[in-house]
């Protein structure tokens, strides 16, 4: 059995001989991962694929993903069959939308030390401009740090569309320098180039990455994440 699977089973062994308390102790202590965005978040695979790398790193007893939702609407199927499914990806949610009515009772339903997102293609869709989405990004940050003022965050650059690329390029061209401008020491931004080499190709309807796809996605976060949990950790 690979080494990340023996440490599994051995956890749960654990947790089955653990009281309720001891449980709810053991779960508060982990280190909490939000995955955050729209369809890209919730019905694709990539954020099975990134906990592969946390369980390859042996740190996925560590961590946990955190949202409201709780689905694998794809039938995904990580090495990691057991796999954290939470998260806080909303089909057609725009950023705008996201940013004014609802990120603030997420996080404080579910407190997040590390959020990572991607966030703009129905934006895009439905009119919203640039600038309207680097709002919204602004205005998430702030709310994150309102609630977690340590909060770590990865923010991807879109994937593209088959459809209404250039405004897509238009974000990605804003990304970087806002997210330089807005990371501190305490609660550092970094971005994931999830756009650079990814192709039409690798989109199965157009919109949704495929699983070429989401193994791009995976690859471009995964290690930011890694950085982030690590340092956490003290690992």
């Amino acid at each position: 059995m690979h080494v990340s699977g023996i440490l599994s089973v051995f956890s749960l062994a654990s947790l089955a001989l653990a009281s309720p308390v001891e449980i709810a102790e053991r779960q508060a202590q982990k280190l909490k991962i939000m995955p955050l965005g729209d369809s890209i978040t919730e019905i694709t695979c990539w954020r099975a694929f990134v906990w592969d790398q946390l369980a390859e790193a042996g740190l996925a007893d560590q961590v946990q993903y955190v949202g409201s939702q709780n689905s694998n609407p794809q039938n995904c199927r990580p090495t990691t069959s057991n796999w954290d499914q939470h998260h806080e990806g909303h089909s057609g949610w725009l950023a705008v939308d996201i940013a004014n009515n609802y990120l603030t009772n997420w996080l404080q339903t579910t407190p997040a030390d590390i959020v990572m997102f991607m966030l703009g293609t129905n934006d895009v869709v439905r009119g919203k401009t640039t600038q309207d989405v680097i709002d919204a990004y602004t205005k998430m940050v702030g709310i994150m740090r309102a609630s977690n003022p340590k909060t770590k965050i990865i923010v991807d650059l879109v994937i593209p569309l088959s459809f209404s690329n250039a405004a897509i390029q238009a974000i990605n061209a804003r990304i970087p320098e806002w997210a330089a401008g807005l990371s501190t020491e305490e609660s550092p931004i970094v971005v994931a180039d999830c756009y650079t080499g990814f192709t039409t190709s690798m989109l199965r309807d157009g919109v949704h990455p495929n699983l070429e796809g989401d193994r791009v996605i995976a690859d471009r976060v995964g290690p930011l994440l890694l950085d982030y949990v690590k340092e956490a950790l003290g690992v």
